[in-house]
């Protein structure tokens, strides 16, 4: 497994995560959601870069690529979207070209809240020396991770044939899993 810090995508373009609780009436159509957020994005001069809906823990992920944090909020907020959480992030395992080119959903989506007092070079050195470990587990295949740059947590996606094999890859590199759910197909 190739271990690949992402850079941000042209100049001044940043990623950013924005999730919502799809358990609040207001959030409960995701697909919705997702075409509402994907149209204020776009309008405000901002990329899509995926979608994801995880049913299993009530989530809707967006990552978009804009300029300005400042900018994308005020249009999610103009939009009249429900609350959500906006992050920055980083692309890790996967060059920002790599997902735009690859359209397909992962299989399954894990979520690992970060200790308290890890930092982003401790996480980096880690992610590196254990990427490799990934062989021991050849049905599973990483696809990439988004790590908030404010250190709450990072979303990890791989392709598996169950969640079983998703805790053993996770347990190879010995790295915990808060939540882990299957993703739709077809975002």
């Amino acid at each position: 497994h190739t271990f690949r810090i992402a850079p941000y995508g042209g100049v001044g373009l940043t990623l950013f995560l924005i999730e919502y609780d799809t358990t609040r009436p207001e959030a409960a159509d995701a697909q919705k959601l997702i075409a509402e957020t994907t149209e204020a994005a776009t309008k405000a001069g901002g990329e899509v870069i995926e979608t994801h809906i995880a049913p299993d823990i009530n989530r809707a992920y967006v990552v978009v690529e804009h300029d300005r944090e400042n900018g994308l909020r005020a249009a999610l907020v103009a939009a009249r979207l429900p609350e959500h959480d906006l992050a920055q992030v980083r692309l890790v395992g996967a060059t920002l070209e790599e997902v735009k080119a690859n359209k397909t959903t992962p299989g399954f989506l894990v979520e690992w809240d970060f200790p308290e007092g890890l930092d982003m070079d401790t996480y980096l050195a880690r992610k590196k020396e254990k990427a490799p470990l990934y062989a021991k587990v050849p049905e599973v295949q990483f696809r990439r991770t988004y790590v908030r740059e404010d250190m709450i947590k990072c979303l990890c996606l791989y392709d598996a044939p169950d969640e079983d094999a998703v805790r053993r890859a996770r347990e190879v590199v010995e790295t915990p899993v808060d939540r882990l759910t299957r993703l739709q197909p077809g975002q």
